[in-house]
């Protein structure tokens, strides 16, 4: 990709990163760390990818735990690989059963949000493919942490102590107890410098490690999970669990100004991104103001919602096909629906995130594209006693609606937000990028990479650069840094401009590319504590 590696329009708080030997970027320094140390020990980028992941799970719990899902995209050995570890539904869940509990909605917390978690069965299955050390080396560093400790980073401790004064006023009920005493002990979230440890988790990453993901799901943990389940009145089932496998997928793709961008398929939201570049590309936006240039991308990426919404769910219940929506017909026919004026679109509804992403890459070529979520925060409010394993809450994406084709039914897989992306060109890895962020990823994807490739951006100032984000109607949110002015000029167009301070809002991300001297060049947002390790 060409682009200056010094330019910066922007402020950025961190430079590119080089390396050349491997490179792992993430949210947290330790887990960079891990990842970095599995690649020093004869590890590829899939080893490092999955240390690097399993750390997380233990140094930022606000975004990610063992309890929720996952999604990756492998280039390794010469082809690119899509891993859908998101879970299914219960079977003993439906929407009829929720309404003769008195539900009238899918609750933001609580068993009703819960599917087969499908965290531990990527990390499982990624290293069974691909990786060349010991599953249980893999997972140890994570388990030392969660045993030993780590400080707690400043960013961490904000939102730790923001979704505690949350669930305090939120959780209600003695199956909820078991957060607080594994996530708040003493009764208060950890101090920034605070060293943590939850070494009920460090015995639950173990047990991972040594029967690669067995005990979860058709073992003591498994056992553990439908015990809690059973006794609080979940719906989850030792045959759920069981059950449970991840899917290998083909990554789905468009170009845009000749690089080939990729995307997990349905259920996950990455086809949203695509879209929303198919429209965009008939538009010259280089050759626009900044300002300009986000009138265009607000409204292809309001159209593309407006498709992924009505249409994306579980690959085996969607009504059209993803050939179509991805087709230059589609794009041509929303491209007319674009003018000065902004538009409003269907209502939608969304929501924030708790997500984490990384991204891995070594000196053999190999490079991860890797994303997992426990979803709004802590995920369901529920852990399981005696585990630290923390549930996700990923069953709140369904639709209440039985006529929608992402209704609530068992055994089923939801929309999903959290996407991984690569990016390549003339057949080759250019490498991995992404945005956490609930509904702001596909519309993180859509700016980050513009930033890079119409505007010239090298990848730390991609990343740096203010972000919107398209809330619903008109409305659309801009974070600081983005100047009065263009805001002023946005409002002409009728968009509803608001400027938002909460910097969780517009996402948090990483990237690594590879240029065609082999040199790696990684960055990590400036929104976070991350770090990019190199080597």
């Amino acid at each position: 990709m060409n682009f200056d590696p010094m330019y910066n329009p922007y402020t950025s708080q961190r430079n590119v990163v080089y390396g050349r030997r491997g490179m792992v970027a993430c949210s947290m320094p330790c887990a960079a760390e891990a990842g970095l140390d599995i690649l020093k020990k004869g590890g590829n980028a899939v080893d490092a990818a999955v240390a690097a992941a399993a750390a997380l799970t233990v140094c930022e719990p606000t975004s990610n735990g063992v309890g929720g899902d996952a999604f990756a995209i492998v280039w390794h050995n010469g082809k690119l690989h899509g891993l859908n570890s998101s879970g299914t539904s219960p079977s003993g869940i439906s929407i009829e059963k929720l309404k003769s509990r008195g539900f009238s909605d899918i609750p933001e917390y609580g068993w009703e949000t819960v599917n087969v978690p499908g965290i531990p069965a990527a990390w499982a299955a990624l290293s069974a493919r691909f990786g060349k050390l010991p599953f249980r080396e893999l997972v140890e560093p994570a388990a030392l942490y969660a045993e030993e400790g780590y400080p707690v980073s400043p960013v961490l401790s904000f939102y730790w102590k923001k979704e505690y004064r949350k669930l305090l006023a939120d959780l209600k009920g003695d199956k909820f107890r078991h957060w607080f005493e594994a996530f708040a002990p003493g009764g208060r979230p950890p101090e920034a410098g605070e060293i943590f440890r939850l070494k009920e988790l460090a015995a639950t990453l173990r047990s991972i490690g040594e029967t690669k993901a067995e005990s979860f799901y058709r073992g003591e943990l498994a056992d553990r999970i439908v015990d809690f389940s059973s006794k609080t009145g979940g719906y989850l089932s030792k045959e759920d669990l069981a059950g449970y496998q991840p899917e290998w997928v083909e990554p789905i793709s468009v170009n845009y100004r000749g690089y080939d961008v990729f995307e997990i398929p349905p259920n996950g939201q990455g086809i949203t991104a695509l879209m929303a570049l198919n429209i965009l590309k008939g538009f010259d936006l280089s050759k626009m103001s900044r300002t300009e240039a986000a009138h265009f991308q607000v409204e292809a990426v309001k159209l593309a919602f407006q498709a992924a919404l009505q249409h994306v769910a579980d690959a085996r219940s969607m009504r059209v096909r993803v050939e179509d929506l991805l087709s230059e017909a589609f794009a041509y026919e929303s491209r007319k629906k674009i003018g000065r004026e902004a538009i409003d679109p269907a209502p939608t509804r969304h929501s924030d995130g708790g997500t984490v992403y990384l991204a891995a890459a070594d000196g053999e070529g190999n490079m991860v594209s890797y994303i997992q979520s426990n979803y709004m925060g802590f995920g369901s409010g529920l852990v399981v006693p005696g585990t630290g394993i923390s549930l996700h809450s990923r069953g709140r994406n369904f639709s209440f609606d039985e006529n929608h084709a992402n209704a609530l039914e068992p055994n089923k897989r939801p929309y999903h937000t959290i996407i991984p992306g690569f990016l390549m060109k003339d057949g080759l890895p250019v490498g991995p990028f992404g945005i956490m962020g609930g509904f702001m990823q596909p519309q993180a994807h859509v700016q980050v990479l513009s930033n890079c490739i119409d505007f010239g951006l090298n990848p730390q100032a991609a990343l740096d650069a203010p972000r919107w984000i398209w809330m619903q109607g008109k409305e659309v949110r801009f974070e600081r840094g983005f100047d009065k002015y263009s805001a002023d000029r946005l409002e002409e167009r009728g968009h509803d401009v608001r400027l938002d301070r909460d910097a969780l809002l517009f996402g948090r991300g990483q990237i690594i590319w590879r240029g065609e001297n082999g040199v790696l060049v990684g960055a990590t947002d400036s929104r976070t504590d991350g770090a990019v390790y190199s080597w």
